[in-house]
């Protein structure tokens, strides 16, 4: 695995969330990238349903950076449970869209990115093959 490459995407996602929620509760996003039925207060609370997790993803996913430069041996399971929780994050979003019906590659995207990409680093952190830094 490419675990610079996975530091990187790391930053991206944690702060991608936090830059996402920022926008979300100033209402920046344009009105033709928002989904439909957006203002529907139902899909409003599915929305902001999402805010404790992804901010949890943030968090873990900083600690685990933080941790790993310090060399802290603690870095592994906490990445590992960023991972777990980002994969979590994308696939409740997809399967919604899906049980909807409705494709928009502006919202699939991005949670297919999040569903996929700790597929390719998960299974490494738990069989230990990952590097002393």
């Amino acid at each position: 695995m490419k675990w610079k490459a996975l530091k990187w995407i790391f930053l991206g996602v944690d702060i991608g969330f936090i830059a996402y929620w920022a926008i979300t509760f100033l209402h920046l996003i344009p009105a033709e990238y928002l989904f439909e039925d957006y203002n529907d207060p139902l899909l409003v609370a599915w929305n902001w349903s999402f805010l404790p997790l992804d901010l949890l993803i943030s968090a873990t996913g900083l600690t685990s950076l933080f941790l790993l430069r310090k060399r802290n041996p603690l870095w592994k399971s906490i990445m590992l449970l960023s991972l777990v929780l980002t994969f979590c994050s994308g696939l409740q979003a997809i399967a919604f869209w899906a049980i909807r019906l409705e494709f928009d590659p502006f919202w699939w995207i991005p949670n297919l990115f999040l569903l996929l990409y700790p597929l390719f680093y998960i299974p490494s952190i738990v069989k230990g093959n990952v590097p002393a830094r």
